[in-house]
Order: C-alpha cells, then structure tokens, then sequence
C-alpha cells in the first residue's frame, strides 16, 4: 500500500477533540490499477485545494494535512486502509474512493465508526442508503442514467445494447439507463455485465454484437476500457456508434485511433466560479483537465476544511453538522452544491461530448 503525504509535514496522530492540534484528514484513491489515471487526477484536485486552504490560513490556524492511502482497486486494500485511517492517524473524516463497488463498502465502515465519508467519484444510487455522515458531491445514477437515456434516443437509436462492469456501478447506472430508454419507446437488445480485470472481452462483445443494435451503450473503468474499445475496433464493431456513459473515463487510456468519433455523456466539471481553479489546474500541471473528477475532489476537501473551521472542532458529529449546514447553499469549483435529505447533490449538471482529434469536445 503506497502512503502519500500531501505535506510536508510529518503526521504524527490526530486528537479529534482539541482544536489546538493540526487538522488531519484522509483519502482513499485508485493511485494504481485499472482506475490508476482517474484517481491521480482526483490527487491533483486534492492537492490544488490544499494549497489553496493553507494559502489562505490553514485550518483552526494550523495548515491542513491530508493522509493519502493507495486502494490500488481493490476492495480488501481500501478497507485495510480505512482501518489504518481510523485507528492510527485518527482522522475524523474519509474522502473517497472512486468505484463505487469500493466506495460503497468503505463508507460502511467508517460510518460505523462513526467517522465522516465524502464520495467524490462514485455514483451508485445505493450510496443513498448508506445514512448519516455519508456525503456525495456528485449526482448519483438515477440521475446520470436518464439523462444518457434522453440523449441516445434523441439521437435517432431505437435499439441499443449496454455492456457495464458487474459492480454496484455498473448494475445501477444500466438499470437507470434501460429504464428511462424503455419509458421513451426504445428497446434494449442485450445487457452484458462484465467481470473486471479480465484479459479479453472478445466473447462479451460478440454476445453485445448478436442482437444487432443501432448503437453501443457501454462504460468501463480507464484500463478496462482500453481492453473494450481495442477489441471492438478489431471486431468491426466501430462501424456502429458508440455512447460512453462517463465518457472521458471511458477513454482516457484508449488509443486515440479507437475511440474517435465516439459520444457521449460526463460530469459537468466545471462551474460558474471555477475559473480560477481551472487556471491553477492548467498552470501546475502544464496541460488541460485529465478526467472530470479533478474537480470534485477538489471541492471536497474544500468543504470539509469550511466545514472544520465552522464547527471550530474536529470532533465528526460537529463536522457532520456543519457540512449538512454549509451544503444547504455551497458555491464549489464544479458549480451549486446542494444536498438533499440523505447528504446527496440533489442537481448534477452534465455535458453531451465527442471525441473529435483525440480529445473530449463539448457539443449541443
């Protein structure tokens, strides 16, 4: 397991009731695996917002840290890293992880110990149900899932067929999908819930491929995906269109020649106020966004920190409250963060795109 400090500083325990003492947080990413390049850019969020925080005072007067833990993709590391998060750095709050098949199980646990779980990737509606002290800065799936659904049918597709990873991601979001589409008048052929870390997905892809869709529905972890779109190339299933659900996680480590021309839908990252972030984005890491979650890993570490100061504490309950307070009218870097009753962002903006040249570009 890989330990990142987003600091100088050495970390050396945290009491979560003195407010005299450092300010330390937790995070659990994907810094390896097949979601490798999504979670390095949800790093890169993380440490603009940190600097940003202690640029501008620290936390309850001491600069912000936070313990980043490496779940390399895989369920039992993150939850050996919760633990760790716990018991010895003592964090009163968890940002992460990104699948939701990890976010989902980690969240258990530290809701349990009565820690705070901020989701800053993961989209699965059965995050709703995880209760108090649980916090999403994303819309989840009910939401993603019908606003693909409007757009493939308005784009002419009558029938389609959705391959989708067999976690809580990928059975939710296809669920959401195929039940909007229907509603409309449209007709799912096949749905193919493929296991993760697989070698091929030949034989998934020539099941999708027997039912003759208009077009492809499909969404995939970075690394997957690559596997995905090169095996459908060499099939001839790129004669058809392709409609990525999260589509810059659906190509970012895909070679170029074997996603262009594909559409789909992403996160609108970017909002009103954040300009100023995206500029300091581009200047660091001397290049446009890598995915859309940068974004809301940044605001998440943003709001905590807002909301540590507000409670003037770093007890969990009183941060709890104070995030439920502050999300009642929260302005974050990818737009109006609102919570609903069950700690959700009850609006999502999101964008249609095509990948034109080798890059994601915004359409109507």
């Amino acid at each position: 397991m890989k330990r990142i400090l987003l600091s100088s500083v050495l970390v050396l325990g945290l009491a979560m009731s003195a407010h005299a003492q450092e300010a330390v947080i937790g995070a659990i990413l994907p810094l390896s695996g097949s979601s490798a390049t999504q979670g390095e850019d949800q790093r890169r969020g993380m440490e603009l917002a940190l600097e940003k925080i202690n640029a501008d005072g620290g936390v309850l007067g001491h600069p912000l840290k936070i313990v980043t833990e490496d779940s390399a993709g895989r369920t039992a590391t993150a939850l050996d890293a919760a633990k760790k998060l716990v018991s010895v750095d003592k964090v009163p709050v968890v940002l992460g992880e990104f699948s939701s098949g990890i976010t989902i199980p980690i969240a258990q646990y530290l809701l349990q110990q009565q820690r705070i779980n901020i989701n800053i990737g993961s989209s699965s509606t059965q995050i709703r149900s995880l209760g108090k002290g649980e916090f999403s800065v994303l819309g989840l799936d009910d939401v993603s899932g019908a606003f693909a659904a409007q757009d493939v049918f308005s784009s002419g597709a009558k029938k389609v067929a959705v391959i989708a990873p067999n976690n809580a991601y990928g059975q939710g979001i296809a669920e959401a999908f195929a039940a909007k589409f229907k509603s409309l008048g449209g007709a799912i052929t096949s749905t193919v819930l493929y296991t993760e870390g697989q070698t091929t997905y030949r034989r998934e892809l020539q099941q999708l491929a027997a039912g003759e869709p208009d077009l492809y529905v499909y969404t995939a972890y970075g690394k997957e995906s690559a596997t995905i779109n090169r095996e459908s190339f060499e099939l001839g299933l790129n004669e058809k269109k392709w409609y990525g659900l999260y589509l810059t996680m659906c190509t970012a480590d895909s070679d170029p020649q074997y996603v262009e021309g594909q559409i789909g839908m992403d996160l609108n990252y970017i909002g009103g106020n954040g300009a100023d972030y995206q500029k300091a984005y581009e200047a660091k890491y001397k290049s446009g966004f890598t995915s859309t979650f940068n974004g809301f890993a940044y605001d998440g570490v943003m709001l905590v920190a807002a909301a540590i100061n507000k409670a003037n504490s770093l007890d969990p309950q009183k941060i709890e409250t104070a995030i439920t307070e502050i999300g009642k009218n929260y302005e974050g870097a990818t737009g109006p963060i609102v919570f609903d009753a069950d700690g959700q962002r009850s609006a999502q903006p999101y964008l249609r795109l095509t990948i034109a040249s080798g890059k994601a570009v915004a359409t109507q």
